[in-house]
Parts: structure tokens; C-alpha cells; sequence
């Protein structure tokens, strides 16, 4: 189990906006990697309505359980790495391995028992160091939808924020109100539930 504090800022872009981003980092094909978050939460979405999040991410085939919430700067994560047996078992319907975020998810007045499986969101994913931070350029499928965005994390809020807008000015990229992924995604997937995906 580890913790560690994240902070960071994200902006959505437009596809010609991302390709703008790569080309100017001179990213290519090569430097990206495909990563896939399984999100979890009850039915009555007692994670999302605190502010948290529980995902299973599977990246170069290693599976990690972790836990957002938020804190006053930022978010904190709480990571539980997995077998790929255990993350199979909690796709498949199981309860969530015994562990860290399972102790956590009761303080938080959570049953584990009560987590399921809602869906996933496929990224391919660019980093680099930019400025004493990272720079991260995402195209995301899920739910019949793709879109792009970039992030910037950081250890400074002050310094990260300042530094991020200086970025998507020297861009021309407008500022846009981005909510993270897994917002995105159970935005999309109760847009679907209400049959209204083409809006």
C-alpha cells in the first residue's frame, strides 16, 4: 500500500489542439502507452457523491487499486496493488480485496460489499517533463466516445497552475472548465441510462 498526494490540472482539447501538443512536445507513437481504469462505486454512488473515486488501472500488466478523495490541496490516492487473479475476481463481481482501500471505504461509511463494476475507459497516454512537473497528453475511449485532454502534475499548486496557463496561451488553447475522467465517464454513462447519448 502507498499514498501520495496529487495535484494537478487538466484542460480538454480539441483533436486539432492534442496533435498541436504532440507535434510541439515531438512526441510520436512510440512514447505513448495504453493504460485501462475499471471504475467502481455503489449503486446509490456514495464514492462519486463524496467526492471520491475507486478504480482498477491496468497498465504493462500490472494491476493497482486505488483510491481518490479529496483533500484541502488536491487529491489523495491511495494505491493497493493487485494480482491480476484479484482484479479479474472484483470484475467479475467479487467484493473488493481485502486491504487498505477496503479498511478505508469503511471510514467513509462504505460496505465493500457494496462496490460494483460500472465500466471502463482505455487511454493512450503521452508524458513528459516540462518545467519541474509532468505533461500529459490523453486520447480516452469509453462509452462509444473519445476525447483528448491534457494534464499537468505537479508539486507546487501555485507554481503548476501559473506555469499550466502560460502553457495553453503560448498554445492559444482556451481554458475549459474540465471535469477528470471518471466524472466524464459516469456523466456519459447516465446520458446513455437516460437516452439521451447524442447530446
Amino acid at each position: 500500500m502507498s499514498q501520495e498526494l496529487e495535484i494537478e490540472f487538466k484542460n480538454l482539447l480539441e483533436e486539432n489542439e492534442y496533435h498541436r501538443l504532440l507535434s510541439a512536445f515531438s512526441i510520436d507513437d512510440e512514447k505513448k502507452v495504453i493504460q485501462e481504469n475499471f471504475y467502481f462505486d455503489t449503486a446509490q454512488f456514495s464514492l462519486k457523491n463524496q467526492g471520491a473515486a475507486l478504480r482498477i488501472r491496468e497498465k504493462n500488466g500490472t494491476y493497482t487499486l486505488t483510491l481518490k478523495q479529496p483533500v484541502p490541496r488536491g487529491l489523495l490516492e491511495t494505491h493497493q496493488v493487485l494480482t491480476g487473479e484479484e482484479a479479474k475476481q472484483m470484475l467479475d463481481g467479487g467484493p473488493i480485496i481485502d486491504g487498505e482501500v477496503s479498511t478505508i471505504l469503511k471510514t467513509l461509511s462504505i460496505n465493500p460489499m457494496d462496490v460494483t463494476f460500472y465500466g471502463s475507459l482505455k487511454t493512450k497516454r503521452a508524458e513528459v517533463e516540462y518545467k519541474k512537473g509532468l505533461l500529459v497528453l490523453d486520447k480516452s475511449y469509453y462509452l462509444n466516445r473519445c476525447d483528448f485532454e491534457v494534464e499537468y502534475e505537479v508539486t507546487d499548486e501555485v507554481i503548476g497552475k501559473e506555469i499550466f496557463n502560460e502553457l495553453l496561451l503560448q498554445h492559444n488553447i482556451p481554458i475549459r472548465k474540465t471535469d477528470n475522467k471518471i466524472r466524464r465517464f459516469y456523466d456519459r454513462k447516465k446520458q446513455i441510462l437516460l437516452g439521451e447519448e447524442h447530446s
